[in-house]
């Protein structure tokens, strides 16, 4: 615990104080929910730090991290891993000061080589930061006919052209995680990309079975594409997706994402978040033909002893041989050795 003149960090607060504070504050996301230190815990063993700002009894601020120590990567800190936004949440200049001060501190503390906050919005504008990447966002109309209206005539043909090709959605819980892993395993496997085991996804729609979905297209029993998506106040957001290529042609993907978002006008909904992309390649324009516009994702970081932090994307060309490798491997072996790699990679 540190005291400044205001403020007292600690980590000593409940769960309830927690989501009290989460669920009052407005700029809250999805991934600040208590339940997610939990599922970092489980899924991958990582040691979590959920730091609270407090003035007197009242929370006025809170930072989760998760520290990962890898020997591939080294020792870091991450707020929040895995997901796409979900960092510092205060409700006052001096609780920011007081949480991102003492996040710097348990960095240099623990070794660590970086502390990497994912925002929405610029919150420490003294700190480095990328700005590598946005989120597509869909404002939602009130009914499904104007939602199918105002779709791009390409996107409503791909579509029909996916329901002619006998391809079928439904949605469900953790009854169709099973299939979800099936598509989920090899399109990451095609990709090139360690695959997170099943027991992380499993993990998230039991700790969140009101706001997370899992979504299916079929053709017959086989499972061809699939997503989960979490949904936080009057959004839903699709951070896991995937489709067989061997499939594209009937378009699968289409049909995914146009039951997603029946389902969200259906509940209401006014925002659909197709996740993460990098500008301007493919899966930014698959997503911007929806009718998506780009909102920047700003990662800011809290160095320590250097001028950046370590590229851990797949992009950086160190990585290049292992990805090539890794596509050519059978399935089965890259979900048996993809999970140890990918708790590593947040």
């Amino acid at each position: 615990m540190v005291t400044t003149e205001t403020m007292r960090i600690t980590t000593e607060i409940s769960g309830v104080q927690w989501d009290a504070f989460a669920d009052s504050h407005p700029a809250a996301t999805a991934y600040h929910a208590w339940r997610w230190k939990h599922v970092f815990e489980s899924a991958f063993g990582h040691e979590t730090v959920y730091l609270a700002a407090l003035d007197g009894d009242e929370v006025k601020g809170v930072l989760p991290l998760a520290i990962f120590r890898s020997r591939l990567f080294g020792r870091f800190g991450v707020s929040v891993p895995f997901l796409n936004y979900g960092g510092l949440l205060a409700s006052t200049p001096d609780a920011a000061a007081a949480l991102v001060g003492r996040a710097t501190e348990i960095a240099r503390e623990r070794k660590l080589s970086h502390i990497e906050l994912r925002h929405l919005s610029r919150q420490c504008p003294d700190l480095h930061a990328r700005q590598h990447k946005v989120r597509m966002l869909l404002t939602l109309p009130q009914d499904v006919k104007h939602g199918w209206e105002g779709l791009d005539r390409k996107v409503r043909n791909q579509v029909r052209k996916a329901e002619k090709a006998g391809l079928a959605a439904r949605e469900g819980g953790e009854e169709l995680l099973d299939a979800f892993y099936q598509v989920f395993s090899r399109n990451m496997r095609d990709l090139g990309t360690p695959v997170y085991a099943p027991d992380f996804f499993r993990s998230v729609l039991r700790a969140f079975p009101e706001q997370a979905r899992v979504f299916l297209v079929e053709h017959g029993t086989a499972p061809v594409a699939a997503a989960i998506t979490i949904r936080h106040r009057d959004g839903i957001e699709v951070p896991w997706a995937s489709s067989l290529r061997e499939y594209r042609a009937d378009s699968p993907n289409n049909l995914l994402y146009w039951q997603i978002i029946q389902h969200a006008i259906g509940a209401g909904l006014r925002v659909l978040d197709f996740g993460r992309s990098t500008p301007n390649e493919g899966t930014y324009h698959f997503k911007k033909q929806w009718g998506a516009e780009p909102s920047p994702l700003y990662w800011e970081y809290i160095l320590v002893g250097r001028a950046a932090p370590a590229d851990l994307s797949p992009k950086n060309p160190k990585f290049g041989a292992a990805i090539a490798v890794w596509k050519r491997l059978p399935v089965s072996v890259t979900t048996a050795l993809g999970p140890h790699i990918v708790r590593s990679i947040p």
